[in-house]
Parts: structure tokens; sequence; C-alpha cells
């Protein structure tokens, strides 16, 4: 089978050189013709049509003279080896210098001479002309190639675009060069009035957003591709809803913080998601990263299969580290993620560390044998509800499973801890923990010469468990979906906003602070809700539940006491930590009544700083 593989691509090569042979051939006979018919044309007119005898062939032998300098230049300036794409600007301005070349070159030839066989005029006229159509032929060979590259109208999907920027033009030109592309562009749209008849590859933008039905129904379009980079999300609605309206699909091209590492392809077009109609804005274009700091270094994320975990080594990975090494207790999630950085799963590598946090001595020996230099700590307990009817696994998970990293990270660079806004005065066992984690993150910080911080956020949309997962199981099954309170707010943010944040945080953070994205506005949770009811093929009712023990109405970004300084960036808060000790942390009893666990943990978020502590920093499993 490999034989008949490079047997096959070995005859695709003889096949492309072979056309490109016939290409080139038929390029030099249109030149050599376009320069004798040129001086031809050029002494006729120069004789007002009235030729003298013999002036017919003298004016056809110099073109033929022309046309011979002109390949020897062309051969010198490599103009026929596909130097330049064909019919392009590059390759326009590499014909008409070796026009110009050549003519010069004829005339410096006819000037010093007494008897000329044709006119001193004629260089400069027939070259003219001899371009004109040297060019011309150029240009209906492109048009005839861009033709046939066009998707086939018999199964391609007729598409109108909507916005004719940067972003739509380049989708346009990539669905016209893919002919077996599933998408046809047979108009667009665009609110600009100075694109209004703007036509680019024969597609003409036919008006703006109040034309979507009309354009529809007059073009036959099926499907109607929003292109506009970065909108409102006011705008998408408002496009979307014309076009279900008018009986089309709705598809939209990613925010271009999403293309940034690609060109545009029509494999970008994807179905709506809940974030592009939020109408909350995306500040993560807004925020200058350098990933500068992980090149070519020694890289451990925990917790490496969640949804911010993984999201974190995938980019990681595109800076290039010396070594990234995925820790997860989760086998099926490690799996999952290396199939996504891979493309297969064998399970087989050492970037691949099956642990849990709550092995106090395994996660120590993995650090002092594997020596991570950077540790972004994103493992943890994250379901609120749970957590406060079993408040001991968020000891022994949040809070002992971060001391256990802490213990063994003398030798760390930078240390990320991923913590939550819900530890900003916080009322429930997740807020608790994750306040501890903060604070005994600082007291590393104090203690060890790398810098050791942590990172607060809200909400993750779509990530495992969030709310608009929860949303969409109910929306699949039928179910009602539930909301806790007609007034509850939530700080929401995309995965990649969240990851964005953290990598930052290792680049701009310093030792015992928070880090705290600003996210804009908090967004209404029933919203939301009405957002996804919206999209459903059927009606959803929405069912208010009220509010669960430890639930907020709304979430605070910065606790009391705590001063909202932004250094190094206007939309990054840098919160200062007091540190704890970790024997404090170490004296919870994970078995104790749950109602008093909490009261210890809420007890512990606001316990008086130390100043002085003396001893390790941590406390062995043995003494917990």
């Amino acid at each position: 089978m490999p034989q008949d593989t490079e047997s096959t691509h070995a005859e695709d090569r003889r096949t492309r050189r072979a056309r490109a042979r016939r290409r080139t051939a038929g390029f030099l006979a249109t030149d050599t013709t376009a320069w004798v018919g040129g001086f031809v044309a050029a002494a006729w007119t120069r004789f007002e049509l009235q030729l003298p005898p013999g002036q017919l062939g003298r004016a056809a032998a110099v073109g033929v003279v022309a046309a011979v300098v002109h390949v020897a230049v062309a051969a010198l300036r490599r103009l026929y080896s596909g130097r330049h794409p064909l019919g392009s600007l590059q390759e326009v301005q590499g014909v008409a210098g070796t026009t110009i070349t050549t003519a010069g070159i004829m005339m410096l030839g006819l000037l010093p001479s007494d008897d000329r066989p044709v006119p001193a005029s004629t260089p400069l006229v027939g070259g003219a002309l001899a371009l004109l159509f040297m060019l011309g032929a150029r240009f209906a060979y492109r048009h005839r190639r861009d033709l046939a590259m066009r998707p086939d109208v018999r199964s391609s999907t007729p598409v109108l675009l909507f916005g004719m920027g940067d972003a739509g033009q380049g989708l346009l030109r990539a669905m016209l060069s893919d002919p077996r592309g599933r998408y046809l562009p047979v108009a667009a749209l665009d609110d600009d009035p100075d694109k209004r008849d703007l036509r680019i590859g024969g597609v003409r933008v036919l008006g703006g957003r109040h034309d979507v039905a009309q354009t529809v129904r007059r073009t036959g379009a099926s499907t109607v591709i929003f292109s506009v980079a970065n909108a409102d999300a006011a705008l998408i609605r408002q496009i979307r809803e014309a076009t279900l309206e008018a009986g089309a699909v709705f598809k939209v091209l990613p925010p271009v913080r999403d293309l940034v590492d690609h060109r545009i392809t029509v494999t970008d077009v994807r179905d709506v998601q809940i974030s592009d109609l939020l109408g909350r804005r995306q500040v993560v274009g807004d925020l200058p990263l350098s990933t500068n700091s992980l090149t070519g270094r020694r890289i451990l994320v925990t917790g490496a299969g969640g949804s911010i975990g993984s999201e974190l080594c995938r980019q990681v990975m595109k800076a290039n580290p010396g070594e990234l090494m995925m820790l997860d207790r989760d086998e099926s999630a490690l799996h999952s993620l290396q199939m996504s950085l891979d493309g297969r799963a064998m399970l087989d590598g050492p970037e691949l560390i099956l642990a849990d946090l709550r092995d106090d001595e395994g996660i120590r020996r993995i650090i002092r044998e594997r020596r991570p230099e950077i540790i972004f700590h994103a493992a943890a307990l994250k379901h609120l509800t749970l957590l406060q009817r079993h408040p001991g696994e968020a000891v022994k998970t949040n809070v002992w499973g971060t001391l256990s990293v802490l213990d063994a990270c003398q030798d760390v660079a930078k240390f990320v801890n991923i913590s939550t806004d819900k530890a900003a005065d916080p009322i429930s066992v997740l807020g608790y923990s994750k306040r501890i984690t903060e604070r005994l993150t600082a007291h590393a910080a104090s203690r060890f010469p790398g810098t050791f911080l942590s990172v607060r956020f809200g909400n993750v949309l779509s990530s495992r468990g969030s709310v608009v997962t929860a949303f969409q199981r109910q929306i699949e099954t039928g179910k009602p979906m539930t909301v806790t309170h007609p007034d509850v707010t939530r700080y929401l943010m995309t995965v990649q906003e969240a990851v964005h944040l953290v990598l930052q945080a290792a680049e701009i953070g310093r030792d015992g602070e928070a880090l705290v994205l600003d996210m804009g506005e908090p967004v209404r949770i029933v919203d939301l809700a009405r957002q996804m009811a919206d999209q459903a093929s059927s009606s959803v009712p929405i069912v208010y539940t009220g509010l669960r023990p430890g639930e907020k109405l709304h979430e605070d970004l910065l606790g009391t006491g705590e001063v909202d300084s932004r250094p190094f960036h206007p939309l990054v808060s840098h919160v200062s930590v007091p540190a704890l000790d970790p024997m404090e942390a170490s004296g919870l009893d994970p078995y104790d009544d749950p109602a008093k666990l909490a009261e210890h943990l809420a007890l512990l978020c606001t316990q008086p700083v130390d100043p002085v502590v003396d001893g390790p920093v941590g406390v062995p499993l043995q003494s917990r």
C-alpha cells in the first residue's frame, strides 16, 4: 500500500509538471504573438494604415527580435518559473518590468541607425500594445481558472454573507477558491454605505441589515453567514432573528480573536453559540499577552483534564514549552485531552500523569522527580451545592490538595493558583475553600524564592457542570429550565478568556497577589435562559427554584477591604492577599459535623495574619 501511495504521488507530480510546461509554452507563444502584433500595429498606425512596401515584413521581423529579447530578459527575471501567482499584482509588475526593459533595449538598438527598419516610436507604442495583450491573456486565463475553482452549483449551498470587512472578504475568497466546498456565496450585505454595490469575485453587496429577508428571497440563499469580526451581540441577535424569519439557516464566523493563528477558511464557519448572543463585552482581545516566559520551560498543569485545565494545556502547547506535564485523577479526561492535542490517545507518554491531589506523598514525589519550573494549579472540586453538603471533601481536595502541591514547590519559579469570584467575601464552602487556597498561596510566596499568586474569575461558559451545559441538557431532554431567582446575576466569561487571564497572570502577577479580570457587567441568568430557550426547536418553560444554601444573589469580584489596584493593565486588578499559616489549615477535621466544619472554614478566611511563621512551610500529611 505505501508503494501504491508513493507511485500515486509521483504521478501527480509528473502531471503538475506537465501542466506547468504546457502553461509556460502557451504564455511564451502568447507573448511572442503580442510583440509581433504590437510592432505591426504600431507601424501600421504610424503610417495611418497605409504601409509602405515591405514595411509589414520588417515590422514583423523586428517584433520577432523583440520577442526573443523579451524571453531572454524574462529568463533572467524568472518570469516564467512560477515565481509569482498567476494574475497577481506581483506578476503584473514582473511582466510590465520585462516589457519596459525589452522596449528600452529595442529603442537603444534602433536610435543609432539612420536606416531604421521601423519608425523609432515603434518600440514604445508596440511595447505598450504588447503589454496590454499579454496582461489581457493572463487575466483571461486567471478568470477562467477562478471560475473552475468555484464550488459546484449543483452540490453546494447558496449562502448570503453579512459583513464585508476583512474577515468577510477573506471568507468570501476562501469559498470561491474551493471547488469541493459546501458553500457558494450568491450575495453579500454590509451596513457600510461605501460598500454598496461592491463586487468581489462577482459577488455583489446588495444592502444592509434591514435587507436580509428581501435578499434571501431574491437570491434563493438558504444560509446566512454572519461574518462581522467582533460584532456586538445585539447585531448578531438582530441578523439571526431576521434570518430565521426568512426561513434560512444562520451561521457565524468566530470572533477574530479565535482566528489569529491561521487564515480564515470555510471550516471556521460554525453554528451560533450562546456566548455570541449574551451581550457581554469580550475583553480577552484587549489583553496583550506574551507567552515567551513559557517557551522551553518545564510546565505542570494539575486538573489538566478539566475545562480550564485542558484549554490551558492547548494554549501552553502553542508556546513551545520544554515539557508539558498534565496531571489529573480522571483517566478518561486525560484520554480525551491527549486526543484533542495529538489526534490520538495512546496514553503511554510521560506527559500524562495519573495522580490524586489527596495523595500527599505521591504529589511530592512527582514534583520532586519531574522538577516543573511553572505550575498551573487548576485541580479542584467546584460544585457549590455538593460541597455545601460535604465540606470535608472540599477540605481534602481543595485545601489539603493545594497544600500538598505547595509543600513541594521550594524550587518552582512560578505557581499560579486558579481561584474563583466566590472567594471574595465567601459565604459557601466552595468560596471558603478557595479563599483559603489564596491565603496558603500567599504564605508560600512569603517563604519561597519563586512567584506565587492566584487568579480569580467568574463562571466559565460551557465548562463541565456550568449553567450553560445544564440548560442545554434540560432543553435536550424536554425538561423545564431551572433558574434559582429571577434577579440572580453572575459574571460570565469564555474558557478562552479564563485561560488568557491565567497565562497573563504568569507574566505580570506578583508574589502573594490575586489577579481579577474586569469582566464588565454581570449577566442576569434568566436572560441567558431566555436566549437559549429562543434557540430551542420547541417551547421551553423557565422555572424558579429559589436560592440554595451558600448561593449569593450577586457575586463580588473584590472582597471587603480589598483595594482595586491596576498597575499594569486597566482591565486587570491586583489584590493583596493575607497569608495563612498552613498549621491552621492542617488542623481542620474533614469528618467533623458539616455545619461546624463550615464555620471553621469561614473562620480561617477571616483569621488575622500571623506576621512571623517559624518552621517549614506546610505540614506533612501525618500531622493532618
